[in-house]
């Protein structure tokens, strides 16, 4: 993907209603404003004078020019000048101005109610431009984070299978059968981290389109944690697990598949960067009729900065050499978040990390399923 077309779907979506639509609104927001302003002062005439009620104006088409674009902030400034002009200079309900100073006054206030949304439109308008520069400026740096990554771990599974897999077609021969195993795990090694960053890829994109709905159904919390501890055999072969379930506890309804996701990316996680001989733990309960989850560990946790940006896109640990995208933690937020639920997570004193995930669900304690 090049940098043009990143940045062009990058702000493709900026403005989701469109811009006629908007326009009519903000016309109706400043004449509705206007006209609600002046009716409220109108009984307060004789109390504050026709004079202040012109400030009180001014100061309401200067909040407008903070939120509006320039035409509806002209409108609401023509539009005042009149209203006070009409209601409020004597004499009462016309057009004309009888003291030169009243004259001098409205010609003053249109002039400066019209300067004043001119200038503020501009100046929000150059915030604007320096927001989508800096925008831009972060975008660019995204994009680069991103195709590095993708070069590096792309280009390290696909280096093994294509140098693994030229071995046994040139040198097939020369092998013996405990060699030739060697390399059959490798290619599979390879083709299963290839197929995790890409299946990694496909669920970013499903979160962010909002394509991703939940189907729910009964599931068996015990099922769903040791499913996960079983698909990371491998990896979590140097490592302790435990499985902490009450017997009683009911089913809940969720997606099997999107929960079990979930969980494996932080199961995944702690098999990475925990030291071997380390210990993960993951307990479930019912909260109150809420599906309660945690995954601990005893590793070293995390750092404050790490903490504050570990379910961002992308982001990976300047203290971490592993590798990865950055992406995993930041699916499984979006796979709860998905579900109605929460996540987070904290550092134990003495006792590695703790994810907590609390989704309100309902629950059936077997009786309808069993039937």
């Amino acid at each position: 993907m090049s940098k043009k077309i990143f940045m062009k779907q990058h702000f493709a979506n900026k403005n989701i209603q469109p811009r006629k639509q908007l326009s009519k609104q903000s016309y109706f927001i400043s004449v509705t404003v206007i006209c609600l302003v002046s009716a409220i002062c109108y009984p307060f005439t004789a109390l504050i004078g026709y004079r202040t009620v012109a400030l009180i104006l001014l100061f309401t088409v200067s909040l407008l020019a903070m939120k509006l674009s320039l035409y509806p902030v002209l409108l609401a400034a023509f539009l005042s000048a009149l209203i006070w002009d009409f209601f409020y200079i004597p004499p009462h309900f016309t057009f004309l101005v009888s003291k030169s100073e009243d004259m001098l006054m409205l010609g003053m206030y249109f002039i400066v109610a019209m300067l004043n949304g001119v200038l503020t439109s501009r100046i929000k308008h150059f915030e604007g431009l320096a927001i989508q520069r800096e925008e831009r400026v972060n975008a660019l740096k995204l994009y680069d984070t991103i195709f590095n990554s993708i070069s590096h771990e792309f280009r390290t599974p696909i280096a093994t299978i294509l140098g693994a897999s030229d071995n046994l077609l040139t040198q097939n021969a020369k092998f013996d059968e405990t060699t030739k195993q060697k390399l059959y795990q490798e290619i599979s090694t390879a083709t299963e981290r290839l197929n995790r960053l890409v299946d990694n890829f496909l669920n970013v994109s499903r979160l962010e389109s909002g394509s991703i709905r939940p189907k729910l159904d009964w599931c068996d919390i015990n099922e769903l944690l040791y499913s996960v501890v079983n698909r990371l055999e491998k990896e979590l072969i140097n490592h302790q697990v435990t499985v902490k379930v009450p017997q009683n506890i009911p089913f809940f309804k969720l997606d099997f598949v999107l929960m079990e996701q979930a969980i494996y990316n932080i199961v995944y996680n702690g098999s990475i960067y925990t030291p071997k001989n380390s210990t993960i733990t993951l307990t479930a309960a019912n909260l109150s009729n809420q599906c309660f989850i945690t995954i601990a560990d005893n590793g070293k946790g995390f750092t404050q900065h790490d903490l504050e940006q570990v379910f961002a896109k992308f982001y990976r640990s300047n203290e971490e050499k592993t590798g990865g995208l950055g992406l995993g933690l930041s699916i499984t937020k979006g796979l709860i978040e998905a579900h109605g639920g929460t996540i987070r997570v904290e550092n134990v004193a003495g006792s590695g990390s703790l994810f907590t995930i609390i989704i309100p669900t309902d629950v059936n304690w077997g009786n309808d399923i069993l039937n």
